[in-house]
């Protein structure tokens, strides 16, 4: 897992490493953030800091901050583009940098509008890369196969199921407890996603049933507030296994790069929207803030959203009967 940064390693004088610090407080315990998140907010703030203590002969303070003008940001996204990296990367750093400069600004330390003249790098609008429905079963079909019917061919199994079957993140599959495993009967899985809001999805018989045939063969004794899924040794799974696992299965099965674990979940979405699903409920299925994420995966399968206009809309309808 990610680590944060050691704050005695950041270019910067004591106030503001002071201010860094308060602000990495307020982003894990009030925005919720997770290790991952931290660790990567404070990698782009880091390299933000260390330019500019080139760019001005020294460790940065408040002070300096409140006096940076348009060029010197301008200054710093060059050189960010002059090292060779992604427009996403650029854009991403500067979202950050700007987070940190309201953060500043809300807590009185630093008001500078210079970052408002800036314009976000355009980055390519990315399309999520879904699996076939076809892909997607025979990824959960084969997976057991692949460990001989022993429990973490069936762990494994119970876990891509979750994944395809409820649109899970892995690690939303990896964070439920025994006492949250789904159970014959129940109709909805409660989620906790990003920023630890929780959603209710739909459970699938095949959900129950995968996750019910890993726990009658798991030879861990599992605790209710433990982890559900285990790895080899008894400790609680991690995601870089359920990764070994698909790229196995994607050579086993010819399957593509872009066949990861996290595809399955983009699968999931794909094919309800395929199918006619509404993009409002695959929105909160998905546990999306905001729908304009939901609305790229209108990109995947022109095809299929072809198919379900010309069986559905009734000016399709009065087309074919003509």
């Amino acid at each position: 897992m990610a680590k944060p940064t050691d704050l005695r390693s950041i270019p910067a004088a004591a106030d503001l490493q002071a201010a860094i610090d308060n602000w990495r407080v307020w982003l894990r315990d009030e925005r919720r953030a997770s290790l991952h998140t931290l660790a990567a907010y404070e990698r782009d703030l880091f390299q933000f800091l260390d330019f500019l203590a080139g760019h001005l002969g020294g460790a940065p303070s408040l002070a300096n901050l409140r006096t940076l003008r348009p060029a010197d940001f301008r200054a710093w996204l060059a050189a960010r583009h002059g090292h060779g990296l992604a427009r996403t990367s650029v854009a991403r750093g500067l979202s950050v940098v700007r987070g940190f400069f309201r953060w500043l600004a809300r807590e009185g330390h630093v008001d500078n509008p210079a970052l408002t003249s800036l314009r976000t790098p355009r980055v390519p609008h990315s399309v999520p890369k879904a699996i076939t429905a076809e892909a997607a079963i025979d990824v959960v079909d084969t997976v057991a196969e692949l460990a001989n019917q022993d429990w973490l061919g069936k762990r494994d199994t119970a876990i891509l199921t979750l994944l395809y079957g409820c649109g899970l993140r892995i690690g939303e599959a990896l964070a439920l407890t025994r006492r949250q495993a789904p159970a014959a009967g129940q109709d909805m899985l409660r989620v906790t996603g990003k920023g630890r809001k929780q959603r209710l999805v739909p459970l699938l018989p095949a959900v129950i049933e995968a996750i019910d045939d890993y726990l009658a063969h798991c030879p861990w004794v599992l605790a209710l507030d433990a982890p559900l899924f285990r790895g080899a040794r008894g400790r609680p799974l991690n995601a870089r296994r359920v990764q070994e696992r698909m790229a196995e299965l994607r050579g086993l099965l010819g399957l593509p790069e872009t066949a990861t674990p996290h595809a399955l979940r983009h699968s999931f979405a794909t094919h309800l929207l395929a199918g006619g699903g509404d993009l409002r409920a695959i929105q909160e299925l998905l546990g999306h803030a905001s729908l304009s994420t939901t609305q790229r995966y209108t990109d995947v399968d022109v095809a299929g959203l072809l198919s379900v206009y010309e069986k559905a809309h009734p000016r399709a309808k009065a087309r074919r009967r003509a």
